[in-house]
């Protein structure tokens, strides 16, 4: 069994404001390589036209209630993590709850312990403003992150339709009590 390498000058930041072309980009590069060749490439353009484009990531960015953060090795951003509260959150189903929306490294940094440092970072937040549950929404069809949020003790709860494109898919909904 390979035992995972981690970078230790991995720092998390912040997003701020005159970066959003680079989180756009971000986002794009890391949805791609996570999700467009599982899926059809009519329903997976359809989907990043509509959600990956600067008005609506500068709209979201805009909202009181969510935060951005880029994983950075050294001054290269190589990932990145979206907290949404509140009305923010896709869903209302728990009580004082912090919404992990988007987690993603780039590929290259995979298996280096980056998406580990970016859970750390949301359940630090958490647990300093003092939220009861920490939640998110993964595809049913993505073992891997499953098994990686099971590790970090969140348990599935329910599902909630993830429509891509035309197509309907299913998100486990899964959550952590702090």
């Amino acid at each position: 069994m390979n035992k995972m390498i981690e970078f230790e000058d991995v720092s998390v930041r912040e997003v701020v404001e005159s970066e959003l072309e680079e989180l756009l980009e971000m986002g794009r590069i890391t949805f791609t390589e996570s999700f467009g060749a599982m899926n059809t490439k009519a329903n997976f353009d359809q989907y990043m036209a509509q959600n990956f484009n600067l008005k609506k990531i500068t709209t979201e960015f805009g909202h009181p209630e969510s935060q951005f953060y880029f994983a950075c090795r050294n001054s290269e951003k190589v990932g990145y993590l979206k907290l949404n509260q509140g009305s923010a959150q896709t869903e209302q189903l728990l009580e004082n709850a912090l919404e992990i929306e988007r987690i993603y490294v780039l590929s290259e940094y995979q298996g280096h312990g980056i998406g580990q440092i970016l859970v750390d970072k949301a359940l630090e937040l958490a647990r300093a403003e003092n939220f009861r549950w920490v939640w998110l929404g993964v595809w049913d069809q993505n073992a891997a992150a499953i098994r990686f949020y099971e590790r970090n003790g969140l348990t599935g709860f329910t599902t909630h339709p993830f429509k891509l494109g035309n197509e309907d898919q299913t998100d486990i909904l899964m959550k952590l009590e702090l």
